[in-house]
C-alpha cells in the first residue's frame, strides 16, 4: 500500500525556516518528513549511514546537521542506541484526523517504540485530543498523569506517590547515564577498541566536553584503520597537544592520500625518505616519493584528479612524515 506524508505549504513561510534554516537544513528536514522509513507517529528507526546514503551527504556532514537540529533548532531527538528519531512537530500536521483506523495504527506503532521518552516529545505538539491522549495518558479528571503539578490533594498518599515518581525518575536517569557511558566506551567492542578509547580520553579529551560525535568519529577511524595506525595518529596528536579529533583526522587523511596501509608501510616510507633526502626541506623534491607509493598511485583510477596542488601535497606530506618520524623514533 502506498504511503503519503503531508508537508504543509506554510513550511516555506515559517519564520524559523526562513530565518534560521540553511538550504541543506531545508533539504534535510524535508527528508526527515518524507523518507520511506517514516511512520504514522513521527517516530521511526533509521541509521545515520542510511541517511547519508539517501541524501548523498558524508557521514560527518550528517552528524553535524543532526547535531544542529537536536541542539540548535531543537526540532528532533535521536537515540544513538536504538537508532530512533523523533520529529517534534510531526503530529501538528500528520495527526490531525481521528477515527478508529488512525487510532489503531497509532497504538500499534507506539508499542514498537523502544525509547518511550521520544513518545512524549512528539505528543506535546499534537493538537487533536483523542490522539494526544495516546502519547500522553491522562487521568479521569483530564490531567496529565506525568505532570507532577496537577493535584489539589495534599494528603500523605499523594506526597508518597510523588516521592515514588521522583525515585523512579532518578533511577531511570541513572540507567540512562550508565548506558551512555557503555555506549561511549565502546559497549560490546573488543579490548583493542577500548584501549583506543581510553588513550583518547586520557590524552586528547581532557579539558573539553566529550561528545557523541567525537566518539562516533573515533569508531569510524577504528573500523577503517585498526588499532595500531589509529593509536599512532592519536599519539601524534597528543605530542602536538591537540584536543579532540581534528588533528587526528588530518593525519589520517594525509596517510590515506599517500597510501599508508599499516605501520610497516609507514616505516618503509620513512626509511626511503631518509635514504633519498637525508633531511626535510621547505620544498621537498618529487624524487623522494617511495617506489611502493608510486606503484599504488598508478593503480588508482586514471580519471581521478587531486583537489590540491603538487606543492601543497608535498608540503602536507612533509609535515605528516616529520610527525611520523618523531613517533617512530620514540616507539623503536
Amino acid at each position: 500500500m502506498a504511503k503519503f506524508r503531508m508537508v504543509h505549504t506554510e513550511f516555506w513561510n515559517d519564520p524559523k525556516v526562513v530565518e534560521e534554516f540553511s538550504p541543506e537544513d531545508k533539504f534535510f528536514y524535508l527528508y526527515l518528513l518524507t523518507n520511506s522509513k517514516t511512520t504514522q507517529i513521527g517516530i521511526y528507526q533509521i541509521t545515520k549511514k542510511q541517511i547519508a546514503f539517501d541524501t548523498g551527504y558524508s557521514f560527518e556532514s550528517i552528524n553535524a546537521i543532526m547535531d544542529r537540529f537536536i541542539n540548535h533548532h531543537q526540532l528532533i531527538k535521536y537515540n544513538v542506541e536504538t537508532r530512533e528519531v523523533a520529529i517534534k512537530n510531526w503530529g501538528k500536521y500528520n495527526l490531525n484526523r481521528g477515527g478508529k483506523p488512525v487510532i489503531d495504527c497509532v497504538k500499534s506503532e507506539l508499542n514498537e517504540v523502544k525509547d518511550t521518552d521520544l513518545i512524549r516529545f512528539v505528543g506535546e505538539r499534537i493538537d487533536k485530543k483523542e490522539i494526544k491522549i495516546l502519547f500522553i495518558p491522562c487521568d479521569e479528571s483530564g490531567n496529565d498523569t506525568q505532570d507532577d503539578s496537577s493535584n489539589e490533594s495534599t494528603n500523605d498518599s499523594s506526597a508518597t506517590g510523588g516521592q515514588e515518581k521522583e525515585e523512579e525518575k532518578e533511577e531511570q536517569q541513572e540507567k540512562e547515564e550508565q548506558q551512555q557511558q557503555e555506549d561511549l566506551s565502546g559497549g560490546g567492542r573488543d579490548s583493542d577498541f577500548e584501549e583506543v578509547i581510553l588513550f583518547y580520553r586520557d590524552n586528547l579529551q581532557k579539558g573539553i566536553t566529550e561528545t557523541t560525535f567525537n566518539i562516533e568519529l573515533i569508531t569510524q577511524f577504528f573500523d577503517e584503520w585498526g588499532k595500531e595506525l589509529l593509536l599512532a595518529a592519536l599519539k601524534l596528536s597528543a605530542q602536538k597537544e591537540a584536543k579532540g579529533t581534528a588533528f587526528v583526522e588530518a593525519v589520517l587523511k594525509n596517510w590515506k592520500e599517500y597510501g599508508v596501509k599499516n605501520l610497516d608501510d609507514a616505516r618503509r616510507f620513512q626509511n626511503q625518505l631518509k635514504q633519498r633526502s637525508g633531511s626535510y626541506n621547505n620544498k621537498p623534491q618529487k624524487d623522494i616519493v617511495p617506489d611502493w607509493y608510486e606503484k599504488q598511485k598508478q593503480e588508482r583510477s586514471q580519471g581521478k584528479q587531486s583537489q590540491i596542488t603538487d606543492e601543497e601535497k608535498q608540503r602536507n606530506a612533509a609535515e605528516a612524515d616529520q610527525l611520523l618520524e618523531d613517533y617512530l623514533a620514540k616507539t623503536n
